[in-house]
């Protein structure tokens, strides 16, 4: 088993399911950038119930289903690769909150035999 460790920045990037950037999903289009961009990974995470500056409650219970749930978009990479899309976000992110955190990464994987 191999160990990698470090440090490494996360952004969570907290929006809406039905908002968009020219036409198509926002969480999808920050997925495809991300992706454009060579970062490590993204993780796209659908709530089932939040509120956000509105404070309009979307929930995911059968009588009140909202067409918009909350979503959560986890990107972890370093320093260097979280600035690359940081400009993207800026442009894309017109209604939502994004928060960015330093963290250590503890990874494991599978020894290659």
């Amino acid at each position: 088993m191999t160990k990698i460790s470090g440090q490494a920045r996360r952004i969570r990037i907290y929006i809406g399911e039905a908002t968009k950037y020219k036409g198509t999903l926002l969480y999808h289009a920050i997925v495809l950038k991300a992706k454009e961009l060579g970062l490590a990974g993204v993780t796209v995470l659908r709530g089932i119930e939040g509120f956000g500056a509105n404070s309009r409650i979307k929930t995911a219970r059968i009588l009140e289903l909202s067409g918009d749930l909350p979503i959560v978009i986890d990107i972890v990479d370093s320093l260097e690769y979280i600035e690359k899309i940081m400009p993207f976000l800026d442009e894309a992110v017109n209604e939502g909150l994004i928060t960015i955190e330093d963290i250590e990464i503890i990874k494991y994987s599978a020894s290659k035999k």
